[in-house]
């Protein structure tokens, strides 16, 4: 099995592998401050409640956007497991070449979703991860990540809001009825969701008139179900498409 462990601002997200397939997928909120025993009991944890044994995981595969845990979790994987894992970045090998200014900049998450997205629906893509930020992707024809866009994720800007206002109370993040909210809590549901909904409308067509050909769009992440639930302009939601992309960038590397 291929442990693939995606840590992010807000979750890490774990998922192993058996082949292509993906068999199990848990999620563990981010926490600068735990130590590596305290992770590793966790996952112990989740992998005995599956009747999953340490020596059947036979490789690993990190993609991390907060260098601090980085370290905590390639430890993890020796200590643990005894697996020297593969720690995708902008260096190792993905087939996609990454035409930015400054590539050893992007995310690891951004890697793996455009060759995630390219090994599973060709192109062009755009990608939109729906995460702690709202990130777009541009994957050409061709595989080559191009560029894209990043703004602040719907749990942060309905944060924002509520955190800076005195009489605005948090709400959950659901879709409400119709856009003229009736009271203070479907109006904010209204203002942030269809907000994000005309926002990733906006991005996606300027992205589409910089096109030759025109994209298929892709959402993931944690609130891509319920963007795309408010908009048209989404074509696929593949919750799984980081750690998929992941499992790719790993064997490529184990043949290279």
């Amino acid at each position: 099995m291929l442990l693939a462990i995606d840590i992010g601002n807000s979750d890490i997200t774990l998922g192993l592998f058996t082949g292509s397939q993906i068999v199990v997928r848990w999620r563990l909120g981010t926490d600068f401050h735990r130590r590596i025993d305290e992770y590793a009991a966790s996952l112990l944890s989740l992998l005995t409640h599956r009747k999953i044994a340490t020596d059947q995981i036979g490789g690993a595969v990190i993609g991390s956007v907060v260098p601090a845990l980085t370290p905590v979790f390639d430890e993890l994987c020796r200590s643990y497991f005894a697996i020297e894992p593969l720690i995708v970045r902008a260096d190792v090998k993905t087939e996609v070449r990454i035409l930015l200014d400054y590539p050893f900049a992007v995310g690891a998450d951004r890697i793996a979703n455009a060759v995630g997205g390219h090994h599973l629906y060709s192109g062009p893509l755009i990608i939109i991860d729906a995460g702690t930020a709202l990130t777009f992707d541009v994957v050409s024809k061709e595989g080559d990540y191009v560029g894209g866009a990043i703004a602040p994720g719907i749990a942060i800007g309905a944060k924002a809001l509520t955190s800076r206002t005195a009489m605005l109370p948090q709400v959950e993040l659901i879709r409400p009825p119709q856009a003229i909210g009736r009271n203070t809590v479907a109006a904010i549901q209204s203002g942030i969701l269809f907000g994000y909904a005309g926002l990733v409308e906006g991005i996606v067509a300027r992205i589409q008139n910089e096109l030759a050909d025109k994209a298929k769009v892709i959402a993931t992440g944690g609130e891509a179900y319920l963007l795309a639930a408010a908009t048209t302009v989404i074509d696929v939601v593949n919750r799984n498409l980081t750690l998929i992309g992941m499992r790719v960038i790993y064997e490529m590397n184990r043949k290279a």
